[in-house]
């Protein structure tokens, strides 16, 4: 699952081509955030990871700072975080996640691409079931820290899978456990690099190649869009496929 999900992320920021892009999404969700919980990060949970998740994507401070004061504008556009789901080409299921402050233009570009790439833009809850809402955290932790005493400290927080690598530890559990895994980490000292929510697919399933290029088609055409922060699909990534050989 981490691998898989360090691939779609990577694949992700490949097609939007540039940085420009990743900090338009990233802002909008800062300004969310700071209307949400205030613009002090000390006060703020979310607005406080959220700089950090800035911050790992090498997002200048200025931008930043910009993105926090525009929330804090009372002619500032108001953002709404709105999911939709869908059906891509052979029955892929897709669970798209927006921040938008036109709802009608955001399902009229939606339905197009859909419509336009052999899928259909569907209703709440039709394909939503088949992901798992999980949060996902990497940090580091002091050299010579013990591994298997803090996974069995992290399986009490609910954490389900445990990653330690060389340059930093990644973590996933259940997305209600965000707060509580967030204190955790911050109570500890640790080094927070990010921490996010995720849509993991419950089964996956497996493409030919050509299939695979219609699919991504329409995932393309879908991340390119301003309104669009992220796109989960049911689609077996090559890395899973090679993993399940193995």
């Amino acid at each position: 699952m981490g691998r898989a999900f360090e691939y779609r992320k990577a694949r992700k920021l490949k097609r939007w081509g540039h940085m420009a892009r990743v900090f338009t999404k990233i802002g909008k969700e800062i300004e969310i955030a700071v209307k949400a919980g205030g613009a002090d990060p000390s006060g703020n949970t979310r607005l406080r990871i959220l700089i950090q998740n800035a911050k790992a994507e090498n997002m200048p401070k200025e931008n930043i700072e910009r993105a926090i004061k525009r929330a804090t504008d009372k002619d500032a556009a108001d953002y709404k975080e709105v999911i939709y789901e869908g059906y891509g080409p052979h029955g892929i299921a897709f669970l798209v996640e927006t921040a938008t402050d036109n709802t009608n233009r955001t399902v009229a570009s939606l339905r197009m691409y859909f419509n336009k790439c052999g899928g259909t833009l569907g209703n709440s809850g039709s394909v939503a079931f088949m992901f798992e809402h999980k949060c996902v955290f990497k940090f580091r932790a002091p050299e010579g820290t013990d591994l298997e005493e803090l996974e069995l400290e992290m399986i009490d927080l609910n954490v389900d899978e445990f990653y330690p690598e060389e340059e930093a530890i990644t973590v996933y559990a259940p997305y209600e456990s965000f707060g509580a895994i967030q204190k955790w980490i911050e109570d500890k000292g640790f080094e927070t690099i990010s921490g996010e929510s995720v849509r993991i697919p419950v089964d996956t399933k497996e493409l030919t190649p050509e299939e695979r290029e219609s699919v991504e088609k329409l995932q393309e055409r879908i991340e390119e869009d301003d309104d669009v922060v992220n796109v989960y699909t049911n689609m077996r990534e090559p890395e899973e496929e090679e993993g399940a050989e193995e």
